[in-house]
């Protein structure tokens, strides 16, 4: 399936009413104004839900009767039990057994199964495939689908229509890069820069070396759970390798003064997988010029993490 901007516009428009119109805020930073994309208000708490309705809403009647499987950290998971709960259709979530609980407990409460995984020694494409052959059911993945990149580029439409100056530039909080691809598809006119933990920057790695690199051997601990992709996809790699996109990474002391500053200058919750764009913005590592947006992707964070955060003192 060929996706390009006409591929977003269509997902606009079959999500009308399904999904938030999320904020886009204006906010004064040390390096000059930007703009930032609240999908952490999203329902469901991150941007996910766009893409899992926009997939979801094209399955058959068939289809919905035998149920979707996906696999998640979390966000995606929550998108695709909401999605699955509105339109009644059976959904089972395979999810690392280290996922946050506050992320465990928001996939159950729309009434998906879970099914647990070792993280270091299980392999979740493997256990979700395998689950979904076993009953039919039609596998959802959290970026390499692309309905699920046309879904996400959305956002980016949104973007364009509310910012008040022209978009040159957008930073985009990145895992498997759906988010990314598909703003770069919506608003191909601006700069892309994916933004990633460090140790965990496969894509920029990637994209600097024009061929799809994996997470290296033993990556550091992160708390940018929502960011643990250890391989990207052709199909998101190649939209942005397209479009010329590029890479940066933060680090995690990065990542939480980025968390704390959503908090104490714009009274946001932001997980810190959702807050890694705007981390690249505070560190400098991105200049800030007229036209720059950041996505803050996500805002699921157990709520004892974010105070232990904000207030400065987790290690």
């Amino acid at each position: 399936m060929t996706i390009d901007r006409d591929s977003i516009v269509a997902a606009a428009q079959r999500l009308g009413g399904l999904v938030e119109r999320t904020p886009l805020l204006e906010a004064d930073l040390p390096g000059g104004r930007v703009w930032l994309k609240a999908e952490s208000l999203q329902t469901g708490g991150s941007f996910k839900l766009r893409g899992a309705t926009n997939r979801l809403l094209q399955l058959s009647q068939a289809e919905r009767r035998a149920g979707v499987v996906a696999f998640s950290s979390g966000n995606h998971a929550q998108g695709v039990a909401l999605a699955a709960a509105r339109l009644n259709i059976p959904a089972i979530i395979v999810m690392p057994s280290d996922a946050p609980a506050l992320k465990v407990a928001g996939t159950r409460a729309h009434g998906a199964d879970i099914v647990f995984y070792d993280r270091a020694t299980e392999d979740r494409v493997t256990i979700a495939a395998a689950l979904a052959e076993q009953r039919g059911a039609v596998l959802v993945p959290s970026f390499d689908d692309p309905d699920i990149v046309a879904g996400q580029g959305t956002a980016g439409l949104e973007v364009v229509e509310q910012c008040p100056e022209p978009v040159r530039r957008i930073l985009v909080c990145t895992g498997g890069g759906g988010l990314a691809a598909g703003i770069a598809l919506a608003v191909p006119q601006a700069d892309i820069v994916c933004v990633e933990p460090k140790g965990w920057d496969d894509m920029g790695r990637s994209l600097e070396k024009g061929a799809i690199e994996p997470v290296g051997p033993n990556p550091p601990p992160t708390l940018c759970d929502a960011l643990q992709t250890p391989l990207v996809s052709p199909i998101t790699f190649g939209i942005l390798a397209r479009s010329g996109a590029r890479g940066v990474s933060v680090s995690e002391e990065e990542v939480k003064g980025a968390v704390r500053w959503a908090w104490e200058k714009l009274q946001l919750v932001v997980e810190p997988g959702g807050a890694v764009a705007l981390a690249a913005l505070l560190a400098g590592k991105v200049p800030i010029e007229n036209g720059t947006v950041a996505t803050l992707s996500g805002g699921n964070i157990d709520p004892a993490l974010h105070l232990a955060i904000v207030s400065g003192s987790v290690a």
